[in-house]
């Protein structure tokens, strides 16, 4: 797992050279795209330092995870007003605000918020990466991780994701039909993700239920993990579309400035590396906690691919 995080961390470092250091992109802002640009830098620094302080205060380290969905829907639209609100942007922040609505409601039922902004469910995987890793265990090691990686990482992601619409902004060609399919095809996978996600909420609460009553579990229930519906063609159906949703994001900024390879896919590519690792991440927790998982994993692909739908035959 540590070598995983430390090749994630140095990808950010490569990329981030890679624009911004070594002339592979021209950047081309113009003042006023620059001092937002800064402004909104800083306000992901003061967000990471700010859900830093409040995790190493209340031992909660899903501080970010309550960010990971509002803080983008602020940045868009922040952008949007400084530009004059252009056409292009209204769309890209309109597409983007449902994304996080929605998103923000399904973290929110599973307990993620609270009138309390401190507290609230924290992501099981923090728990178990101390377990598997005791050279995270010690308070110090754990503060500089949650301080570089947790916040700083996580919440810089966040943000690169988003600057699509700066790269929009930037661009010279008019709002047309393409932007329309892109925004269309952004809601496709804004849909899947909440079909999948909804599948996967049932069924949880289905089976918690179920086990609170003393029933007999069979079928998935017994297994321990949904592998029906969308979950029956990718074991990530969920962490598919989130990625799908901002690769298509960043195809508003192609539209507008006419190049595919523009300097704001850093994004988009950084958050494909983080679902990865993520979910390998958590595969490893349920192959060691269901012994059915590791068939199907080599019957349903991650994230893409070929499956074989009667591997529970």
């Amino acid at each position: 797992m540590a070598k995983k995080i430390i090749i994630t961390v140095f990808s950010l470092l490569f990329l981030v050279y890679l624009v911004f250091y070594a002339d592979t992109f021209n950047l081309n802002f113009n003042d006023q795209q620059l001092e937002t640009l800064i402004f909104l830098f800083k306000v992901y620094i003061g967000a990471s330092l700010l859900a830093f302080v409040v995790s190493e205060i209340f031992q909660n380290y899903s501080q970010v995870d309550k960010l990971w969905s509002t803080i983008p829907i602020f940045y868009v639209w922040y952008f949007t007003a400084e530009s004059g609100y252009d056409p292009r942007m209204i769309l890209m922040s309109i597409v983007a605000t449902i994304w996080g609505l929605r998103l923000s409601y399904n973290f929110g039922r599973r307990g993620g918020y609270s009138i309390y902004f401190w507290v609230g469910e924290e992501d099981y995987r923090w728990k178990e990466l101390k377990r598997i890793a005791p050279f995270l265990r010690p308070r110090l090691n754990w503060a500089v991780f949650n301080l570089f990686f947790i916040c700083l990482y996580q919440m810089g992601l966040v943000f690169l994701t988003t600057l699509p619409i700066l790269a929009a902004w930037q661009g010279t060609n008019d709002i047309n039909i393409y932007d329309y399919i892109i925004a269309l095809l952004m809601l496709v996978f804004i849909i899947t993700e909440t079909i999948s996600d909804q599948q996967q909420y049932n069924f949880q609460t289905k089976k918690y239920a179920k086990i609170d009553l003393g029933e007999k579990l069979t079928g998935d229930y017994k297994r321990g993990f949904v592998s029906t519906g969308l979950w029956s063609i990718s074991r990530h159906p969920n962490f598919t579309s989130e990625q799908l949703i901002w690769i298509v994001f960043y195809l508003f900024s192609i539209s507008a400035t006419g190049n595919v390879f523009n300097w704001s896919i850093i994004g988009c590519i950084l958050l494909v590396i983080l679902f990865y690792n993520s979910a390998q991440f958590s595969e490893g927790i349920s192959s060691a906690k269901y012994p059915d998982y590791k068939i199907y994993q080599k019957s349903v692909p991650m994230f893409l691919g070929f499956w074989n739908s009667d591997w529970k035959k």
